[in-house]
């Protein structure tokens, strides 16, 4: 029966860390905090048991500073270049409050089309400039593209860190 729970819990904890990785294509989704809870689950369970050594422990540091260190990274990447582009703060907080708002009321996905048409919509008003307002969106798309590979990188890192972890225990 133990091994039967212990396989269970490895096979959800798997299981979550690769929604959590599947979903850091969603800009507003916290794919990378979603994997450390089910990491931090996993460490719950297995201190419980008894399971947890120095190894364990010290992974489940590794994966912590990795997630924190991803999200703040996303959050630099996409704003350094849009700040590469002279858009001003005001535009870039309009850019990710149409991200956030919308994804509240409708799906995650339509926020991640509302954020870049906030920015588009903020950039035009501001500059008068429809092709300069373009261009300063397609930093911030360039930028999400950076800050994704970085974050889908970090969090493959932490599912190996994790399989590591459950293998050595």
């Amino acid at each position: 029966m133990e091994l039967f729970l212990e396989s269970l819990l490895e096979i959800l904890t798997l299981l979550v860390l690769l929604t959590g990785w599947l979903g850091l294509v969603i800009p507003i989704f916290p794919g990378l905090t979603v994997m450390w809870l089910a990491a931090l689950v996993y460490a719950i369970v297995q201190s419980l048991a008894g399971g947890m050594g120095w190894l364990g422990w010290l992974l489940f540091v590794l994966i912590t500073l990795l997630m924190i260190g991803g999200n703040v990274v996303d959050n630099i990447i996409i704003a350094k270049h849009m700040r590469d582009k002279d858009i001003p703060w005001s535009s870039i907080l309009i850019s990710f409050a149409a991200g956030i708002l919308v994804s509240l009321f409708f799906t995650p996905l339509i926020g991640m089309l509302a954020s870049p048409l906030g920015l588009f919509l903020a950039e035009w008003r501001r500059l008068r400039d429809r092709a300069a307002a373009l261009a300063n969106t397609r930093a911030w798309m360039t930028g999400w593209g950076w800050s994704f590979l970085a974050r889908f990188g970090i969090g493959l890192v932490m599912i190996l860190l994790w399989a590591l972890w459950a293998w050595a225990g």
